[in-house]
């Protein structure tokens, strides 16, 4: 009984990995608004009533993807915080890999730039895989190396935050002759080089 169960569950979760994962491969060539249900469930190479033990819509398959690449995101920033680095390179790093996730994933770009206006559910609880976001990674970031004397103070670290957020944005309807992680990669030394303070010489 336990492995018919088991058999069961690994149907489910294989299943619903085909819709998300044939929905992406979608929605990457033809573009989310272009994409149907039914082209979704042909590529998953499943019958379309299957959709919808899953799924309500195409935009929970977008929300689900979104909630998979802010999890992706949590983690590698709670790796990056194990590893006694600057503030500046942690930054640096955290942002180059965002962007990487989203040249990748463009079409959840809207998704994800709205998301990262959004407040971690327990924003003074400890970081975890699930609970934080964009937002609040950035602001964490920021906050630490202000702190430690590595970022200029005079301004506040939610403004900082904010102006990462609009990088990817601006890069994203950019029409200069540049691939979106060149185009971030040169705003990012831009930021730095402001928010960095220099060493007295003198």
């Amino acid at each position: 009984m336990g492995s018919l169960i088991n058999r069961r569950e690994r149907k489910k979760i294989n299943s619903k990995k085909a819709i998300v994962d044939a929905a992406v491969k979608l929605f990457l060539q033809k573009g989310y608004g272009e994409t149907s249900i039914a082209e979704i469930m042909n590529e998953a190479d499943l019958g379309i009533g299957t959709f919808y033990n899953y799924f309500q819509s195409k935009e929970d398959i977008l929300m689900h993807f979104l909630a998979k690449l802010i999890s992706e995101t949590n983690k590698f920033y709670l790796n990056l915080s194990k590893e006694p680095k600057a503030a500046s390179v942690v930054l640096a790093e955290m942002f180059l890999f965002t962007g990487r996730i989203l040249a990748e994933n463009r079409f959840v770009l809207p998704l994800f730039l709205s998301a990262a206006h959004k407040t971690a559910a327990h924003k003074n609880s400890p970081p975890s895989a699930e609970g934080l976001t964009f937002k609040a990674i950035f602001d964490n970031i920021i906050k630490q190396g202000q702190e430690k004397g590595e970022f200029r103070q005079d301004i506040p670290a939610e403004v900082i935050t904010e102006m990462f957020h609009s990088v990817f944005q601006a890069a994203s309807f950019s029409s200069l002759p540049f691939p979106f992680r060149e185009n971030i990669e040169y705003k990012l030394k831009l930021i730095l080089d402001g928010l960095t303070v220099k060493a007295d010489n003198g």
